[in-house]
C-alpha cells in the first residue's frame, strides 16, 4: 500500500487524517509543488523550493520545514513507494483553525502532506501522436503566479476539453493565450522563433519552463517572450506546451484547426529530447 507523509508522519494512504477545519480545505488556503521523478531521482528539486517560498511568502504563511528537510521527505517516499519513474505532490495549507476568513493568529502548524504518483511519463502516447486542445476564456483569479490549491477552474477547463473530445484546454484572456489549464503553452513562428507568454501574475512561473527555454537557448533558438493570440497559433509551425507531468508535449489542433502539419513538430521533439537528458544528469 502506497506510503503518504502527513505532519511529521508517514502513513499507509488509508490512515492519512487532516483536520475538517484544515483551511487548505476550507478556503483553498494552501500552496502546492509537483516534482518529476526520473530513474528514482528529483528532476528542478531546488527550483521547486524556490517557487514554494515564492507561493508562501506571497501568502504571508509562514513555514519551519526546511528545504534540506522536504527534500529526505521526499527521498524516502521515493525509497518506500518504489518510485522509478513518477511524481511527488508537496502541499503546505495554513493549518487548522475555527472558520474565519480572517487569516488566524492562532492556527495550528501548517499542514504537510506529501505522496508520490507512480506514472509513466517519458514513453507517452500522447507526446507520440500530439495534442488536441480547445480554448477556453480565462477566468482565473489574477495570482496565478502563486501555486495555490485552488483549481477548481482549471479542472473546469479540462472537464471541457474532454467533453469536446480534446486533450487539453489552454486559456484566454482579452484574445491572448495565457497558459494550459496545468502546463505552459508556446508556439514556433514560420520563421522558427519559440514563442512563449512572458512572466507576470498572469501565469505560474514554470520550473519546466524555464529548464526548457535553458534547452531552447542553448540550441540557439531565438526566443520572445511575449503574448499571441489563438489566431498566430492556430496558424504557427509547431506548438507545444511544458510541465512536470507532460514534459515538453507537442501540440497538433488548436479546436478545429491544424497545427503545421498536424503531427509533433521537430522542435518540440528536439526539446523534449535535450530536456529529458539534462534532467536525467542533474537529478538529486
Amino acid at each position: 500500500m502506497r506510503q503518504v507523509y502527513v505532519n511529521g508522519d508517514y502513513l499507509p494512504e488509508t490512515e492519512a487524517r487532516i483536520s475538517v477545519f484544515d483551511r487548505g480545505f476550507l478556503f483553498a488556503d494552501g500552496v502546492y509543488e509537483v516534482t518529476l521523478v526520473l530513474d528514482r531521482k528529483l528532476v528542478d528539486f531546488a527550483g521547486h523550493m524556490r517557487r514554494l517560498r515564492h507561493s508562501l511568502g506571497e501568502l504571508d504563511m509562514a513555514f519551519a520545514l526546511t528545504n534540506e528537510k522536504l527534500l529526505d521527505i521526499h527521498r524516502e517516499l521515493i525509497r518506500r513507494n518504489d518510485i522509478e519513474e513518477g511524481l511527488v505532490y508537496l502541499q503546505v495549507t495554513r493549518g487548522a483553525a475555527d472558520r474565519d476568513f480572517l487569516f488566524p493568529a492562532d492556527a495550528t502548524p501548517r499542514t504537510v502532506v506529501v505522496f508520490t504518483q507512480k506514472k509513466s511519463l517519458v514513453d507517452s502516447p500522447l507526446a507520440e501522436r500530439g495534442l488536441h486542445v480547445i480554448t477556453v476564456e480565462d477566468l482565473r483569479w489574477r495570482r496565478c503566479d502563486i501555486k495555490t490549491v485552488q483549481l477548481l477552474y482549471p479542472s473546469m477547463a479540462k472537464m471541457e476539453a474532454k467533453s469536446r473530445g480534446a486533450d487539453d484546454a489552454w486559456m484566454v484572456r482579452d484574445g491572448f493565450v495565457t497558459e494550459g489549464s496545468s502546463n505552459n503553452a508556446y508556439m514556433v513562428t514560420l520563421e522558427g522563433t519559440v514563442v512563449t507568454r512572458d512572466l507576470s501574475t498572469d501565469i505560474l512561473r514554470g520550473i519546466t519552463r524555464e529548464a526548457v527555454l535553458q534547452c531552447a537557448q542553448d540550441l540557439q533558438l531565438r526566443i520572445e517572450e511575449r503574448p499571441f493570440t489563438v489566431e498566430e497559433v492556430e496558424n504557427a509551425a509547431e506548438a507545444f506546451s511544458t510541465s512536470s507531468s507532460g514534459l515538453v508535449s507537442p501540440v497538433v489542433r488548436i479546436n478545429e484547426r491544424v497545427v503545421g502539419k498536424g503531427t509533433p513538430g521537430p522542435m518540440a521533439a528536439r526539446l523534449r529530447q535535450l530536456y529529458l537528458e539534462r534532467s536525467r544528469a542533474s537529478a538529486i
